[in-house]
């Protein structure tokens, strides 16, 4: 079992070094460094999730949500990645009403429109939060088809935003093994963050299924 305590720790550290080290003077430096700043924050909120602090997770998720946010302007076009993870930071606490302005915002960046199967991915998962529905299903099978996109999670949100429950049930799990079997996670933090969005999105919809899993908090 992880010392998720450690974990927290270590990724609130990482956060605070690099914090004291973000350069004014170099865009593309700033932006990187913000980004790490964003996934250390995120580790540790993840970190705190998984032992039920939710007002920790709450804080560190929204340290990384703005990490993200500050890292946008000076970020390469196309680094959807960052919008990804706004949301995620959102949804993860249960802010619907942050997760809603991030989800316009995403939209009015041009997510839904993207050419890249990340961005289509930010733009449904905006879609979703905003419930249209429609839209959502529309962009969720644009991506869900592709190679160099993971079906289950394109699967999953076409459930979501279709109200299928068993095509919902059937993709979660599998988003859900497909964590399980792999070797690397996000800052080295063992949890299935992709499937506690999902469940979060679905569970709006009345969809969310009983899952157990070392990777999701017990």
């Amino acid at each position: 079992m992880p010392d998720w305590q450690e974990i927290a720790t270590r990724g609130r550290s990482r956060y605070r070094d690099g914090e004291g080290r973000l350069p004014d003077d170099d865009p593309d430096a700033r932006q990187r460094q913000l980004t790490r700043m964003g996934n250390a924050a995120a580790g540790a909120g993840l970190a705190l999730l998984m032992i039920g602090d939710r007002d920790g997770a709450a804080e560190w998720l929204g340290h990384a949500h703005d990490a993200y946010r500050a890292s946008w302007e000076d970020a390469p076009p196309g680094s959807w990645g960052r919008a990804i993870a706004m949301l995620k930071a959102r949804i993860l606490v249960g802010d619907w009403g942050g997760a809603e302005a991030d989800a316009r915002w995403a939209l009015g960046e041009g997510a839904g429109d993207a050419d890249s199967p990340i961005g289509r991915y930010a733009g449904c998962l905006a879609l979703v939060v905003l419930g249209r529905w429609d839209e959502a299903r529309v962009l969720a099978d644009s991506i869900r088809t592709r190679d160099d996109f993971p079906a289950a999670v394109g699967d999953a949100l076409a459930g979501i935003a279709a109200e299928d429950p068993l095509g919902y049930t059937e993709a979660i799990e599998a988003v859900l093994r497909s964590f399980e079997t792999r070797d690397e996670h996000l800052e080295d933090v063992p949890v299935a963050d992709t499937v506690l969005v999902l469940q979060a999105l679905a569970g709006r919809r009345g969809l969310a299924v009983e899952l157990a899993s070392e990777l999701l908090p017990s």
